[in-house]
């Protein structure tokens, strides 16, 4: 599913209008981004937690030339999916008639 389909989707779910959808998507990934960028996490029971974590400086290997490289520290976004999301992905599929 792309953006343009959730898009429709949500806007089908709620009965309103596909821009307003979309306004409302946007505002929902604007704020989980800011959030994120300040360091906070970001908890939706059920569904899963949005957070950062930290990945030491390493090194590495270029592949094209086998020469060692410096890997900055960097910092990362995680997305660890609730109790509820894993027990509906984990679900048997339902036939289609």
């Amino acid at each position: 599913m792309n953006k343009q389909e959730l898009i429709e989707a949500v806007a089908t779910e709620t009965n309103t209008s596909k821009s307003a959808a979309g306004a409302a998507i946007d505002a929902t990934l604007k704020a989980i981004s800011n959030a994120m960028a300040n360091g906070d996490k970001v908890q939706l029971v059920g569904f899963g937690t949005f957070a950062t974590g930290k990945r030491a400086a390493r090194t590495g290997r270029n592949p094209a030339t086998g020469d060692q490289i410096q890997i900055p520290a960097s910092i990362t976004a995680k997305f660890s999916a609730g109790k509820a999301l894993k027990d509906l992905v984990n679900e048997p599929p339902k036939k289609k008639k």
